[in-house]
């Protein structure tokens, strides 16, 4: 058996909150019966959502605050007054040992920069990056970054493909990730110069996993590579892009079927295989987004997320914890340093 493991909750944090968060930790201990749970926000609500769980009966302590990051809060402003809102005192929880992990739905840029400020960044890591799970045709890809980081150097970029690789390994249970870096064409020549640059030093460097080198935005649904890598702003474009297209096919098959009694039965008939694809492309099945490159393991949940989507949430951090990623890619990063060490203190010597 596993030892327990407790995870810091931002209960006030999301659309649904608190509800969505107690709700969803009875639902992740169903899946992980090792977690404990700390519940940080207003003590008046959170306690008879409790009482109404049996599966929270124990494990379980509420540490009460009147504070919490409004969703149009800035960053900035929270950094400095925010030290006593329910998100800060989650984070403040990995920070001083009580917690493993911190899960909010709360403000992302102010989960961001409370977590980069107070859990720091790991040696080796320039910025953090924002990752998550993707559904392809051969299973589940990471991609990376997906908002955190609007522009991005060459440096930025073999960083976040160090850490999604890791990623992967923990979390995918992939042994040799294979990992791309996303561009407007597979050609060598395609791309900026900070693509071009980071594409030499990743074809140089040895990594855990095999480098593919440029993928294309139709390669991301293939699942061409484990790991897909670029910047914040044309993550988030990617990711928005395929939540939109989601909802949109998922529209047209609705009408589709009510268009006529015909096809009424038709979906009568195919009703289970339909069941399957929902399931297959539920976007809470893939909740639970990543700050990868700091130094305790932060997990963004969506802030309009249901009890089910807040639970995979936690299920993502419980993995990342039990399958020591924090470890493994402090250790990617010190082999990196090393190798790049190595030259200079051959020559030395």
């Amino acid at each position: 058996m596993n030892p327990r493991f407790t995870i810091a909750l931002d209960a006030m944090g999301g659309d649904h909150a608190p509800a969505s968060v107690v709700r969803g930790a009875a639902l992740a201990r169903k899946r992980h019966p090792d977690l404990d749970f700390l519940f940080f926000g207003k003590e008046e609500e959170i306690c008879p959502l409790l009482q109404r769980l049996r599966a929270l009966r124990q494990g379980v302590e509420i540490i009460h605050t009147d504070d919490a990051v409004r969703d149009d809060d800035k960053p900035s402003v929270v950094l400095r007054s925010g030290r006593n809102s329910s998100m800060r005192l989650a984070i403040d929880a990995v920070k001083n040992g009580r917690a493993g992990a911190v899960v909010s739905s709360g403000n992302t840029g102010a989960l961001m920069a409370m977590s980069k400020f107070v859990l720091r960044t790991l040696p080796g890591v320039d910025r953090p990056a924002i990752a998550s799970f993707f559904p392809t045709q051969r299973g589940e890809s990471v991609m990376l970054d997906l908002g955190a980081n609007v522009s991005c150097d060459a440096r930025n970029l073999v960083e976040f493909t160090i850490m999604g690789s890791a990623f992967a390994r923990s979390v995918l249970g992939v042994r040799t990730p294979t990992y791309g870096l996303l561009n407007v064409g597979s050609e060598e020549m395609k791309g900026h110069e900070a693509l071009q640059e980071a594409r030499e030093r990743l074809a140089s460097l040895d990594l855990p996993g095999r480098f593919h080198g440029f993928v294309e935005g139709d390669d991301i649904a293939k699942g061409t590579v484990d790991v897909v890598v670029t910047d914040g702003f044309t993550g988030n474009v990617a990711l928005k892009t395929a939540e939109g297209t989601v909802k949109l096919y998922s529209e047209f098959l609705r009408r589709t079927f009510r268009h006529s009694l015909l096809a009424s039965l038709g979906y009568l008939l195919a009703r289970p295989a339909m069941r399957k694809l929902r399931q297959r492309v539920d976007p809470r099945r893939y909740n639970g987004a990543v700050f990868l490159g700091l130094a305790g393991i932060a997990v963004k949940s969506h802030g309009g997320s249901d009890a089910l989507g807040f639970a995979h949430a936690i299920g993502v951090a419980a993995d990342l914890a039990h399958h020591g990623f924090i470890d493994a890619m402090r250790a990617d990063f010190e082999a990196l340093t090393r190798a790049a060490q190595a030259p200079a203190q051959a020559a030395a010597g």
